[in-house]
């Protein structure tokens, strides 16, 4: 897979983890177990994004 495009879709997840959640939230349709989880899943995305970048 192109590097580029694996960059692309860490940053993505994470951003739209974030989205989800605020979003989620403020429809106050979310508990705290689960806004924890997307949170957690977004933040691990832009980690490995960043691992891999500094290689």
């Amino acid at each position: 897979m192109n590097k580029d495009i694996k960059n692309m879709i860490f940053k993505s997840i994470g951003l739209a983890m974030g989205i989800a959640t605020l979003v989620l939230t403020v429809m106050k349709s979310l508990e705290s177990k689960s806004a924890i989880t997307l949170l957690s899943i977004g933040l691990i995305c832009l980690a490995i994004n960043e691992l891999e970048t500094k290689k």
